[in-house]
């Protein structure tokens, strides 16, 4: 990646409507060897000061929830070609974990949340723009099962936290942050058409940011290989 800047896939949504297997469908198409995957749950803001019962209160669906700072640095960072140790946060007890994810620079780095494109300061950074268009209904069966299952939720307080915060700033800013996506995919990772013309368009980019030379000095590396 020396002498050329990262690539800035932006993957915003709807809670569970579908944005993780997206990225993971970039991952695949285009390798391991050249994507890396960034969440923004994972730069939530570290309640750890709070008392337990009390950073359950919180509205975890509003922007100021998250630790927007450190994750723009991060993606900075990543996108000059440093390596970052990313935050893991711990949704049982809503806190930061003590553990970090080692995460490497890499040609492509995608970035998936329910609110980076309604925060300016990462919109700007992003060199394409994807919103994944779900019912709600289908949205609110996929959490249900993913908080129950996968987060230690009760179906009760699931449903509360819906009610209280996950629609309301759903509709107060995720919704309208769609009008800034260069690309809207319905049906989310299950829309092949649209996550091959997606695939297309990262790696033309990409191709636009080679050295004019990268071509014949890859050839000629080749060669010298033999």
């Amino acid at each position: 990646m020396a002498g050329r800047r990262g690539v800035l896939i932006g993957i915003a949504g709807g809670s569970a409507s579908g944005k993780t297997l997206i990225a993971a469908k970039i991952y695949e198409t285009l390798g391991s060897e050249r994507v890396v995957i960034l969440k923004q749950d994972s730069y939530y803001r570290d309640l750890r000061h709070l008392p337990e019962s009390v950073r359950a209160q919180q509205n975890f669906d509003h922007p100021e929830a998250f630790d927007t700072p450190l994750l723009c640095e991060h993606l900075e960072t990543l996108l000059g070609g440093g390596a970052i140790e990313e935050p893991t946060y711990d949704f049982t007890h809503h806190a930061r974990s003590s553990r970090t994810r080692h995460i490497a620079a890499s040609d492509v780095i995608v970035l998936e949340g329910i609110l980076i494109l309604a925060e300016p300061t990462l919109r700007e950074k992003m060199d394409i723009k994807i919103f994944v268009d779900t019912d709600a209904d289908v949205r609110l069966l996929r959490r249900l099962q993913r908080d129950v299952t996968d987060r230690g939720r009760t179906f009760e307080s699931v449903l509360r936290q819906y009610d209280e915060s996950v629609r309301p700033m759903h509709l107060q800013f995720v919704e309208p942050s769609k009008r800034w996506a260069d690309l809207v995919i319905p049906e989310g990772g299950h829309n092949r058409v649209a996550i091959d013309l997606l695939t297309t368009k990262i790696s033309a980019v990409l191709n636009d940011r080679l050295p004019a030379d990268a071509p014949e000095a890859a050839a000629e590396g080749r060669r010298r290989a033999r």
